[in-house]
């Protein structure tokens, strides 16, 4: 696990009390600003103490490893592609938050009790970085079916999906758009030299030339919202695989009651508006205005491929068994 962050400042007498604190578990990409978490202190008399774990594949092993027996009170960053196995492992509390209304009901878990709460969409795409392309004066793809030609040997950057949650998203847009022939799909891009790495902050911020570490791949598996960062690159929309982010209280937490007033902060106006800024994901409550870059370069895609999180937990060790010998691994 990584170091606690202190969030917040402590309290003034240095009350050590753990019902005057909550700890979040979370993932490395998770971030407010000081002045949201100060709203939380505020509302709430409690200090929010952050934990990082890394991806969201990390995030939920250590989850399902741990039940009952957590290192925090709460954990975010839990999605769709890996909900399954956190609830299925018991290690979750059930808990409906009041604020849970409107939109944010639609992005619920399907067959789950309550023991995730949606807080945030942000649509796995692969991004291309067009200024890179430009210079060069080759075109830049324009579907995903494009990866796999000699015009693009070693320019791509995936994650690993069973560390990764849109490393997971990717594998899972590839497999609903070819149903049949998936695997050729992969054999194809391993024999084009894809990259694969852990993570996505490894793949985007260091392997990415888009990215702040502006690396040699010029084509990145990361979200429909990182133009808005970055208006020299593009998301491909042929491709997308819809990912919802959740927050949800652990079972045996030491401040459970804390645990429940985060999870309902979580779908709180400020944390809803912040979050696009923050962490370039799109909020899951109604009437939430998007900044003007999202709109202009960040449009959510018309439409994305899904699976059923039924059809993901009964196939994804398989599924990831089989890429990693396509891709050996």
């Amino acid at each position: 696990m990584g170091a606690v962050l202190t969030a917040s400042v402590a309290t003034a007498c240095g009350d050590s009390d753990s019902t005057a604190s909550v700890t979040l578990l979370t993932h490395d990409s998770f971030v407010l600003p000081d002045a949201v978490i100060a709203d939380f202190r505020k509302q709430t008399g409690l200090e929010l103490k952050v934990s990082q774990s890394g991806d969201a594949g990390q995030l939920t092993s250590e989850v399902s490893l741990t039940p009952g027996r957590p290192k925090a009170d709460a954990v975010y960053g839990i999605d769709n592609t890996f909900a399954s196995r956190a609830v299925d492992a018991g290690a979750l509390e059930p808990y409906r938050s009041p604020a849970l209304t409107g939109g944010a009901t639609q992005y619920a878990l399907s067959g789950g009790k309550d023991e995730l709460t949606p807080v945030d969409r942000g649509d796995v795409c692969v991004n291309v970085d067009t200024a890179w392309f430009a210079q060069r004066n080759i075109p830049a793809p324009t579907s995903i079916d494009q990866l796999t030609d000699a015009r693009y040997r070693g320019d791509t950057v995936v994650m690993d999906p069973a560390t990764s949650s849109p490393g997971m998203g990717f594998l899972l847009a590839t497999i609903a758009a070819n149903p049949s022939d998936w695997q050729d799909y992969w054999r194809a891009m391993r024999a084009n030299d894809v990259t694969v790495v852990s993570g996505w902050e490894t793949g985007y911020n260091q392997q990415f030339s888009g990215g702040e570490g502006k690396g040699p791949k010029p084509i990145v598996v990361s979200y429909a919202s990182s133009p808005a960062a970055n208006p020299a690159t593009k998301a491909l929309l042929d491709g997308c695989f819809r990912q919802v982010e959740y927050v949800g209280v652990l079972k045996g937490a030491a401040n459970t009651d804390g645990a429940k007033k985060l999870v309902d902060f979580m779908l709180s106006p400020q944390v809803q508006q912040a979050l696009p800024d923050s962490m370039y994901v799109y909020p899951v409550r109604d009437g939430v205005t998007l900044p003007e870059t999202w709109q202009k370069y960040a449009p959510l895609p018309t439409s994305t491929v899904d699976l059923s999180a039924a059809s993901i937990a009964r196939n994804r060790e398989d599924w990831q068994k089989q890429w990693r010998s396509i891709l050996g691994r």
